[in-house]
């Protein structure tokens, strides 16, 4: 088959070990984002199958009806909605996901609510800078802005107690948190069973915890569900991060909320817009820590992702389709 895997912004699918599994296919690797859906339709006129690398590609009606030779989309973990299912399946396109690896999305989860919480990011800048010991400024409301604290003791608030979710908690627990959980009521209950306090409501979730954790889907349920409001109720001590989906916060409302002092600080690693451009608000506030989605490009998680996503394409070459989420009878 023709295979075509998108958005290898850091050029290592080739080098991966999995990569092998592909060896009797014909291959090509995109590194660079398409600027819209007419470059893209001229890089994959011929490809027959798809590889993507989580949501990096919104995979829509107007895409899918200038791929006609297109019969697979091999997703990288889970079908999200950045892939328009029920024209995949109109259009006779099958599509596959894989299995995630969630402890990588966890251990950077944990890596940025340390490095925000002793403001490592500011003191290495200006280090280099040539400022010894000199991290954020200070504020009026907060005159200890710049210097770091520990998270012994503090209360760390997790919304959402899945796969990731839980092992943030086990984390929180080992350094000494007192872990707050929010969420579905299952997952509540689960979360009691494992010696975790539930927050009474949203309210209390948002007021009492120290450095809050989100952990999603991003859902038609869940989209937008971080307002204006529960960001106001945070302290101005406070740190949010969101590892998992920035359309979980309302538009706009977390970089008015820094602006306001409330949450003190953020550590984001998603975004709206991906790749970034340079007018993206959070990069210029000093209160938010913000990385280029990292949280899954580690080697044993590309491992795992992009080796499920390949054995899908060749049992489908093979005529045995495997892990196929649409109910559609694949093009031959």
């Amino acid at each position: 088959m023709r295979v075509a895997v998108l958005d290898d912004y850091q050029d290592v699918v080739r080098h991966l070990d999995c990569f092998q599994v592909l060896g009797a296919h014909e291959v090509r690797v995109f590194n660079q984002a398409a600027a819209g859906v007419g470059q893209l339709a001229v890089r994959l006129k011929d490809a027959e199958a798809l590889v993507l690398i989580r949501e990096r590609t919104r995979i829509t009606d107007a895409l899918l009806s200038r791929l006609p030779k297109l019969k697979l989309i091999s997703q990288t973990g889970k079908v999200g909605a950045h892939v328009d299912l029920e024209s995949c399946t109109r259009r006779g396109i099958a599509v596959a996901e894989s299995q995630g690896y969630s402890v990588a999305t966890a251990e950077f989860t944990w890596l940025l609510i340390l490095a925000a919480l002793r403001r490592l990011p500011a003191y290495m800048a200006n280090l280099y800078a040539g400022h010894w010991q000199r991290s954020v400024p200070p504020r009026a409301d907060w005159p200890l802005a710049g210097l770091g604290e520990t998270v012994a003791g503090k209360t760390l608030g997790v919304w959402g107690y899945g796969r990731i979710g839980r092992i943030v908690a086990g984390f929180g627990r080992a350094f000494g948190m007192d872990v707050l959980i929010h969420g579905r009521a299952g997952s509540l209950a689960q979360a009691a069973a494992d010696g975790y306090r539930a927050a009474a409501d949203r309210g209390e979730f948002f007021s009492a915890s120290d450095v809050i954790s989100l952990h999603l889907r991003l859902l038609d349920s869940t989209r937008g569900c971080v307002t204006a409001t529960d960001l106001a109720r945070m302290k101005p001590t406070a740190l949010i991060v969101n590892t998992s989906r920035a359309e979980l916060i309302a538009p706009g409302a977390l970089v008015s909320a820094l602006e306001a002092g409330r949450p003190g600080l953020a550590a984001i690693d998603v975004y709206e817009r991906e790749p970034v451009s340079a007018d993206e608000a959070l990069l210029r506030l000093p209160n938010a820590i913000c990385t280029p989605h990292l949280g899954f490009t580690e080697r044993h998680a590309y491992e795992t992702l992009l080796s499920g996503a390949f054995e899908n394409i060749a049992s489908f070459a093979r005529g045995a389709p495997t892990n196929i989420v649409n109910d559609v009878v694949p093009k031959k």
